[in-house]
């Protein structure tokens, strides 16, 4: 509040980290530009008027900056996230709206920026997101539900660079065919991969060296292969579902996968960098009729 006391605080602070003094317009880069009353811009090639919040996950939005600050601020330094209903008070908007909000914020997350390949040595490790069946409701429950991959709860496939980013895709099931493209597509050849020695990895070491540790025989640490920092990341991950969000549904699970393994990425930064570093990468725009569609 401190730091943006005011609308135009927040967006000659939004200008200075898209453009840098350079403003380009959103419907034709190579346009010339003219500067208009009111923080708005007009793009010389097409004739449309814009402002820095075009072509952002703020576009449109009826919400002042200066809360959506307040919002992106309360979301990355909790170290767990933070509900709906809380942020709804904290800024002063309905839960919808905060909602809504807290999935646009999740929603830059998908941005290239924040999704780039990781290498030398990485954990991977599967993990299974979802309530146990026998605490759902009868009606809710699948009764056909056991063991790997029946429906019982969403797999999850993490990457963990040591001392170093984390990558976590919902995946439809844990075996090879599945498993092994998200290894390939995030992690950089030639790597030092470590696993358990569940089936699914198998092949890991065509384009890496792969090291396992059998978890079925008690091993944890055999030399340099260990899993336990992957393994660490599903814990947090786990207690801030179960603890601050409760439930969340399989369509939304991504989303929430990148918002924890965000913060997890910047884990070593202050917070202003870390909120800089979010607004940097605010490119794209979420809909509520996409939101909830389906």
């Amino acid at each position: 509040m401190n730091a943006f006391p005011t609308e135009a605080d927040c967006i000659a602070h939004l200008e200075k980290l898209r453009w840098n003094g350079i403003v380009e317009s959103p419907f034709d880069a190579s346009s010339k530009v003219y500067k208009c009353a009111g923080n708005r811009y007009k793009c010389k090639n097409t004739g449309k008027y814009f402002n820095v919040k075009v072509g952002t996950i703020f576009e449109d939005t009826k919400i002042p900056l200066i809360k959506w600050f307040m919002a992106l601020y309360i979301f990355s330094s909790h170290k767990k996230g933070i509900s709906s209903h809380q942020l709804a008070k904290d800024i002063d908007v309905t839960q919808k709206t905060a909602w809504f909000i807290l999935h646009r914020l999740r929603y830059a997350f998908e941005h290239p920026a924040f999704q780039e390949a990781i290498g030398e040595t990485v954990e991977v490790d599967e993990t299974y997101m979802g309530g146990e069946e026998e605490n759902k409701h009868e009606s809710k429950r699948n009764k056909n539900a056991r063991g790997r991959g029946l429906g019982a709860k969403k797999p999850v496939v993490g990457m963990l660079q040591r001392d170093g980013s984390v990558i976590a895709k919902v995946t439809d099931d844990t075996k090879l065919s599945s498993v092994q493209p998200i290894i390939d597509r995030f992690v950089k050849k030639g790597s030092v991969v470590v696993t358990d020695e569940w089936v699914a990895y198998n092949q890991v070491n065509r384009n890496f060296d792969h090291l396992k540790v059998a978890h079925s025989a008690k091993e944890f640490v055999n030399g340099m292969a260990r899993t336990n920092g992957i393994e660490n990341f599903w814990s947090h991950l786990k207690r801030g579902i179960d603890g601050i969000y409760h439930w969340c549904s399989v369509k939304h699970l991504q989303a929430y996968l990148d918002e924890f393994a965000l913060r997890f990425n910047t884990r070593k930064m202050g917070t202003a960098q870390r909120f800089n570093f979010v607004l940097e990468n605010v490119s794209g725009r979420l809909s509520y009729k996409v939101l909830i569609n389906g």
